[in-house]
């Protein structure tokens, strides 16, 4: 009722709208009030079906969400109905070091810095990290395209050497074919520096390319989607081993990231359909 009588009457003040009504204004109050919980009820609703799907989305991803479900609705409302619900906290975890540049290998410059990836399978970036399970850790190497954003690889170890990312590196080729002079960028780590991954990249006509020693910034695009991957999937969860981790691993990369969740550097679109979006216009 009292929503109605301010959308019949937008220029009519409060007092006189409680005349017309006859009602006082502390009632009107106490209704508006009331009317106010009500549509922030709904809305919580919305925003934990939501959080459920997307573990970890902050309030602008999900005010972009509610829209794709026909649910537009302000932004500062969504930031507050967040932090009434506590919908905002996010689980941190100590940090383990993947990297180990300790080698007498061959290292490559960086040509990334002079890269700008204007279609997909043109630049690759890869890397390493830790998921922590019941008994210790197990090992998750990915390929990521530059591009689009996909996870295009990956696969998960007990150990970390350089079979690893060379696993991720061959499902990234079985699954993308790219042509040859596509640039692969990494770390220093042994294991991407190692010969037997070396002559893969060179066996595919992939040019590889390492960010600066100690300079996590020349490699930003992996590090943001670890962090994505650690805050919405790895630090909810108390895997039991790596069956278990890669069972929710795999899930979370092949479903909710490259098919599902919102990009903000993608217009918020979900990488898989920046990436078709971007196929149909070449057709």
């Amino acid at each position: 009722m009292i929503e109605d009588a301010r959308l019949a009457y937008p220029q009519v003040s409060v007092r006189r709208l409680c005349e017309l009504h006859g009602v006082n204004r502390s009632w009107f109050y106490e209704q508006q009030g009331r009317e106010e919980m009500d549509t922030d009820q709904a809305l919580s609703q919305d925003i934990e079906a939501v959080v459920m799907e997307f573990n970890g989305y902050g309030y602008r991803r999900v005010t972009r969400e509610l829209a794709r479900r026909g649910r537009p609705v302000n932004h500062k409302r969504v930031l507050r109905v967040m932090r009434e619900r506590r919908l905002l906290c996010r689980p941190k975890r100590r940090h383990r070091a993947t990297t180990d540049s300790n080698h007498s290998e061959k290292r490559f410059p960086n040509l990334l810095r002079d890269a700008v990836p204007v279609r997909p399978n043109q630049v690759w970036q890869a890397d390493l990290t830790y998921v922590r399970v019941r008994q210790g850790f197990v090992y998750l190497a990915c390929v990521l395209d530059g591009f689009t954003r996909e996870v295009v690889g990956w696969s998960m170890s007990k150990f970390m050497d350089a079979d690893l990312p060379l696993a991720a590196l061959n499902n990234a080729l079985s699954a993308r074919c790219p042509a040859p002079g596509l640039l692969h960028h990494s770390d220093q780590g042994m294991q991407y520096a190692s010969r037997v991954y070396v002559d893969r990249l060179r066996s595919a006509g992939i040019t590889p390319s390492m960010s600066r020693t100690g300079n996590p910034y020349d490699n930003a695009k992996m590090e943001s989607f670890y962090k994505t991957l650690k805050t919405e999937e790895v630090d909810l969860q108390e895997y039991v081993d790596l069956d278990d981790a890669r069972r929710h691993i795999n899930f979370f990369i092949a479903d909710l990231y490259n098919r599902r969740r919102l990009h903000s550097s993608l217009g918020y679109v979900p990488p898989a359909e920046f990436a078709a979006r971007y196929t149909a216009t070449q057709m």
